[in-house]
């Protein structure tokens, strides 16, 4: 058995296509004036392996310090409750004891230790929890579990902040003779960049996995999607992403199903899932980024090396008069071409080559006269890609962006308010 090249990605499932799952989720007006869901729980109905990873940034909301603790506190994990609207962030030893109430007010009603549960929080920033709202939606989250396509969605959408559409996806494949299913819910439009989740994302999967490989395989991951995706370059403070593994499609009645080995084929086609619903996630983040008008792949090959590739098209996507440019719809190459020469290449310009879409611009140095027609073409569309060729060796990288618009600036100009 080897790896799927590719998957038939299904955006119609979410995080209870697997086997073991539930979803629920509340409107309590967190997220006020609204009637939209803003609190949300995720519940595995067996004890579950989980993985997390978190966001670097030194400034840590309280339900990423809870989560860290639950994490090395407990071997398995029952679930998640994540609320919207409110970052509890930078709200002192308060914010802590909210965060650790919201954990064990969804253990009481999942049935597990406070520890099993993992806590997530999206929102503005240094505001206290309203807790008697958020009691209230945990219980009614909670009462409302279910699976299906309807308890994905109330799940992804009680998640959203400013995004306009939830963002699921799910991928199933052959294992053992048996299908197993990958899949996940995400949010995030604003305050991404790459420096671990850039976002909350939860991934469920009924594989039966041990959880050193499932951090591995998380770690590995997140690395080539998530942490490949920048909207603003703002590394946010409450960034998470979770992996959840029931082990329920391989088990036979009450016996559990021999683990997936480490090194094996069988860990190469799950990690290949993993990382095609990651991808697939960050994807439909940078399609609904904040006031973004087009979705941006930057492809950088040639490096010196993988790190320079990637530090390479990391300026590119981060670098605003790029994004600018695109919006504006001017195949601006010079901005280009400099963002990745700031950022530590170890050659210069006499060995670039650049593509915009399927046009070459920039050859070894000099300007290309490409075809203005095709060129403007390229411009216009939604997706574009940009390669650059360093021509310095085997290195390469890829990153994902948006352009940033007029939009953007007036929705965070107006955020709080």
């Amino acid at each position: 058995m080897t790896a799927p090249a590719t998957f038939q990605v299904d955006e119609s499932l979410g995080v209870t296509a697997p086997l073991g799952f539930r979803a629920g989720a509340a409107a309590v007006g967190v997220k006020a004036p609204s009637e939209k869901p803003d609190v949300g729980v995720l519940a595995c109905d067996v004890a579950a392996r989980a993985a997390g990873v978190f966001t670097r940034n030194r400034v840590v909301a309280a339900p990423v310090l809870v989560s860290r603790e639950h994490l090395k506190a407990s071997r398995t994990l029952r679930g998640v409750v994540a609320n919207s609207g409110n970052a509890n962030a930078c709200t002192g030893e308060q914010g802590l004891a909210d965060a650790r109430q919201m954990a064990a007010l969804a253990a009481g009603h999942v049935g597990c230790r406070a520890e099993q549960m993992l806590v997530a929080s999206t929102g503005v920033i240094g505001r206290m929890l309203p807790m008697e709202k958020v009691s209230e939606g945990i219980r009614a989250a909670c009462g409302a579990l279910g699976r299906g396509p309807a308890a994905d969605l109330a799940f992804a959408r009680a998640i959203m902040t400013t995004d306009t559409r939830p963002k699921q996806a799910a991928v199933r494949f052959d294992l053992r003779g048996r299908t197993v299913t990958v899949a996940g819910a995400t949010k995030g439009v604003g305050m991404i960049a790459p420096n671990m989740a850039t976002t909350l994302g939860f991934l469920t999967t009924d594989a039966p996995v041990r959880t050193a490989l499932l951090r591995k395989i998380l770690r590995r991951a997140a690395e080539a999607t998530y942490n490949c995706l920048t909207v603003d370059g703002h590394t946010s403070t409450n960034d998470t992403l979770v992996l959840l593994a029931s082990g329920l499609a391989l088990r036979e009645g009450r016996r559990a199903a021999a683990p997936i080995a480490p090194g094996s084929p069988e860990a190469a086609a799950f990690e290949a899932a993993v990382t095609a619903v990651c991808g697939h996630l960050a994807r439909l983040i940078a399609a609904d980024a904040e006031g973004g008008t087009k979705v941006i792949e930057v492809r950088v090959t040639g490096g010196a090396s993988d790190k320079e590739a990637r530090a390479a098209a990391g300026a590119i996507a981060n670098s605003p008069l790029v994004k600018t440019a695109f919006f504006g719809e001017d195949p601006n190459w010079g901005r280009i071409v400099s963002a990745a020469g700031y950022a530590g290449l170890s050659s210069g310009p006499e060995t670039m080559r650049l593509t915009l879409g399927d046009v070459v611009i920039f050859d070894r140095g000099r300007p290309v006269d490409a075809d203005p027609a095709r060129l403007e073409a390229v411009m216009a569309a939604h997706d574009i890609l940009v390669h650059l060729d360093l021509g310095a060796g085997t290195g390469q990288a890829r990153f994902l962006t948006c352009d940033f618009s007029y939009d953007y600036v007036k929705i965070n100009a107006e955020y709080t308010t």
